[in-house]
Formats: structure tokens, sequence, C-alpha cells
């Protein structure tokens, strides 16, 4: 990152912030949250992808790639601002405070959120400073509001279904159709932009607040977009479907050492050809949108700009793939000359990567990402992983929102999650120790120190990993299914010791 020092941060998604009402919120608890990182002497704060989530509840697979996540509205900002009153809070009911309950804070917040843009709506003379600026930020933002504003309204009118499963002429967006949906449900449509309004408007006064305290926040981004979403409905042009709206092909990994059939991710792929005949709009629009929100963004499987596997859409599994080449080089030279010459872009370039993706990596200058994790096999040590080698160019974690934290990896058996053998995980136990030359009693501040000691220009730990938290506070098994996303920190986790040694350890790497 040309524009940042070298400096330290953590991982921790909104999501996972302490907080009264079910889920981390854009208020007081994101505030609070600032304040602890200004006084670890952290500059960094990155963050999963930010957009509403449809099954799952997973951030990567999200309902578009432009709109922000209504459940993160702060329910104590909308009372300041006289949508909700003390006796409308004092309904809610209690939620447990280490973990979000999807199902029920989904179902109680979505309610309580209907309420408050209904009462934003039809309180124009209450506050007209405030509605002038939802018009103004209506009329900026039209260019993905309005899509997305219809596909949610839509969605919910249709049971949630996929838009698949819609009507055929408003899952076609057939002009008659569309000119009747925005004609009957305007008061609905009204509301949805409304709330997209008090979401931007409360993250941009945590953006302001973290710049204030000089902290900048990495975005991340999949490389894909989910086929239940805003983007492929008003986008078909753009993607493989077919004359109903299905992928014709998806996106995917092939067959390796941890999976015999590979994943299939199911994300119709990009019709590439069509977005060069635009020259990238989509994809710069889409990147313009994300950097309006944080300072640096993440994107999730870059050596799928180089190469993806294409899946045909029948398939079960990804077994009966094929390579194909992306058009990287052309989309990263169009975005430079829409955005600037300097990208201010992380490529998640783990796993197995090849030349092409290498060569494509570094000619644009994105720093990769080293994960300490992966530096540990049974009695082997993956040379490219080992902090001492991480190259300045680069964006180093102890683990990602995907592994297992430190201490939670190391204190493992072999399980149905992994495919390591009871002698692979004693051999690996190991080879950490021997590495670390430690007894393993404060293995995570041990991997800590050695990243943050690394020449990588940036360097980051999830939150569980400061805190020493074990598997319990794991976010994600990728390629599982389960109650994944859900962690969330208490407040007196985050002692003022932990807060102090996040200091000291970061003032002697001289970050």
């Amino acid at each position: 990152m040309p524009h940042l020092p070298r400096c330290s941060g953590i991982l921790l998604h909104p999501t996972s912030l302490p907080g009264r009402f079910g889920i981390g919120e854009l208020g007081p608890g994101a505030e609070l949250w600032l304040e602890s990182l200004h006084r670890m002497g952290q500059k960094l704060w990155q963050i999963l992808p930010l957009g509403p989530t449809g099954y799952g509840n997973s951030p990567y697979q999200s309902l578009t790639s432009f709109a922000g996540n209504p459940l993160l509205i702060s329910f104590d900002a909308l009372v300041r601002d006289g949508l909700f009153t003390p006796d409308d809070i004092a309904l809610l009911p209690e939620f447990p405070d280490d973990y979000v309950a999807f199902g029920p804070v989904i179902e109680v917040r979505t309610a309580f959120l209907k309420l408050a843009a209904r009462r934003f709506t039809t309180q124009c003379d209450a506050s007209p400073l405030l509605h002038r600026a939802f018009e103004a930020f209506c009329e900026r933002e039209q260019s993905w509001l309005d899509d997305w504003a219809m596909f949610t309204v839509l969605k919910d009118a249709n049971g949630s279904k996929p838009w698949t499963q819609w009507p055929r002429d408003v899952a076609l967006r057939e002009e008659v159709a569309m000119a009747e949906v925005m004609s009957a449900l305007v008061t609905e449509i009204e509301e949805a932009k409304a709330l997209q309004f008090l979401f931007h408007r409360q993250w941009t006064k945590i953006r302001l607040r973290a710049k204030e305290m000089g902290i900048s926040i990495i975005g991340d981004i999949p490389i894909f977009a989910a086929h239940d979403s805003a983007d492929v409905w008003a986008n078909r042009e753009l993607f493989h479907l077919d004359e109903n709206g299905e992928p014709t092909v998806v996106a995917g990994v092939p067959p390796d050492y941890f999976s015999a059939t590979g994943q299939r991710w199911g994300n119709p792929l990009y019709d590439w050809e069509k977005h060069q005949q635009t020259n990238f709009a989509w994809w710069k629009a889409r990147l313009r949108q994300t950097l309006s929100l944080v300072d640096v963004v993440r994107i999730d499987h870059f050596r799928g700009f180089a190469a993806y596997w294409e899946i045909p859409g029948s398939e079960a599994t990804a077994v009966k793939g094929q390579w194909v080449d992306a058009p990287g080089d052309a989309l990263f030279e169009a975005l430079k000359e829409e955005l600037g010459a300097n990208l201010p872009i992380i490529a998640e370039d783990l796993g197995i990567i090849t030349p092409d993706v290498v060569a494509l990596r570094d000619k644009h200058q994105f720093p990769g990402m080293k994960v300490m994790q992966f530096a540990f096999g049974a009695d082997t040590l993956a040379e490219e992983y080992i902090p001492e080698n991480y190259p300045e160019n680069s964006v180093a974690y102890t683990g990602t929102h995907d592994n297992d934290t430190v201490l939670g990896l190391f204190r493992s058996e072999a399980d149905e999650h992994t495919t390591r053998t009871p002698e692979m995980v004693q051999a690996e136990r190991r080879t950490i120790l021997n590495y670390t030359k430690t007894d393993g009693s404060e293995l995570n501040w041990d991997y800590i120190s050695r990243v943050w000691q690394s020449q990588s220009r940036l360097v980051l730990c999830p939150l569980q990993d400061a805190l020493g938290l074990g598997s319990e506070s794991r976010m994600n098994i990728p390629g599982k299914s389960g109650e994944f996303w859900n962690w969330r920190f208490r407040w007196d986790q985050l002692t003022p010791q932990i807060e102090e040694r996040m200091k000291q350890v970061t003032q002697a790497a001289k970050r």
C-alpha cells in the first residue's frame, strides 16, 4: 500500500462487536472499538464484506455488491434521530451477548427496522435537513440504489425465494411488469432506500471517527457475485445464464489434497467478453462504491483474475471443470484509468498459486497475503509463510476469518473438519514449539510478536488471537455448512492488560 506506512491492526467484523441488541452495530459499540484500537496503538481495522447477507449469513454471499447490511444499523443512533423511543427499545427481547442468534435477531430487527423506515419516510416535516440529505443520497446513488430497493422488496414479497423463482416477467425485468412493481410497491421501495441512507449515514460517522484517530479501514469483496443477488438480477447480460436466469457455468475450485470433489461454490461466472465491451463499467462502479466506504480493499480469490475453475451448472461437484483464462490485466488497467495508478488493493493469493497469478499481482504491485498458521506442517516448515521470509510488499496475518484461532489450532485434535491424522497433529505441534522455542503457554502472543516483527508493511491478527481464545470463537470453516459467522466478543474480555500488551508489541516492532 503506497499510502500506508509500516503499521498494524486487528481483523474484526462489525457483527462481532458487543452491544445490547443481538448483533454488533454501527453505533456506540463501534466508537468504543475505535477507541480501544487507538489505545492499543493500532492503525488498521479490517472488516469482512459489509453487504446484506442471504441464506447462511455469509458476508461472502451477499445479496448485492453495493448496498450495506441494514442489520448493522445502530438502534441507539435511531433513538437519537427520533425514529425510536425508549419505549420502543424496551420492547426488544434479550439476546445472547457472546454470539449472534441469527434467526431471532433477523426476525426482530427486521420488524423494528421497517418501523424506523416507515417513520422516517412519513415524518418529512420533523427533520427537513435529514430528508434533504436523504434526497441527495437517492440521487447520488441511483445507479445501484433503485435496483437494490426493488430487488429486496420483491424478494420479501415473494417469500424470500431466489429471484429465478419469482413470476417470470418480474424475474426477467420485463418493462410492463417493472412499471407495475414500481407503482404497487412505491412505499416499500422508498423504505428500503431509507434503510440504506441510515446505514450509510451511520457508517460515514464511524469512518470519519476512524480517520480522526489515524485508523484506516480495510474492506473486503469476494471476486464473484452471488446468483441470488441484485447484481445478477439487474445485469443478467454480464453473467453466463440461460433464458431462465439459471447459471450455465458456476465457480469453484478443483479437487485437491483437502477435498476429493473440490468445492462447487455455485456463483455464476462472468461473461468477461461482455464486461470488456463496456470497458469493465460494472467493475469500476463496484470498486468505486467499495472505496467510498473503506480505505483499502482485499479481493478474495485473486487467482480468479488470471484463470478460474469453470464448472458446468448441471454438475453437482467441482470434479468436471476446466481452467479458463480471465482478463485480469485488462481489468486492472481499466480500473487504474478510472481510480488512479495506485489501486489500494490487497490480493488474497493463498493456496496453490501459479506463475501467471504471481505475475499479475506483481505487475500491478498489489501486496499478497502471508498467514503464519500456514508455515507449520508435520515436521516441516513452509518457507514462504515463515515471518522472517515475508517481503515488504505483503500483508501478514496470524490467521484469517477462515482459520481456526492460533490456540484453537494448536490444541485441536484430528476430527471431521481436518485431514490431519493424530500423528500429523503431534508432529505439527512439535514443529511449532521448535520454531517458536517456547512451551506454547502464550502461543498467540508468540505468533503476534513474530508477525509484527516481520518485514511486511501491514500486519494484522483476528481479535480472537489477541484475546487468546480457542476454537469456540472461530468465525468460519471453508467448505462446511453449519452455524458460522456468529461469534461476538464481550468488553470484559478485552482487558486493559491485553490493550497494553498489544501496544507494547506494536511499539517494539516499530509500527
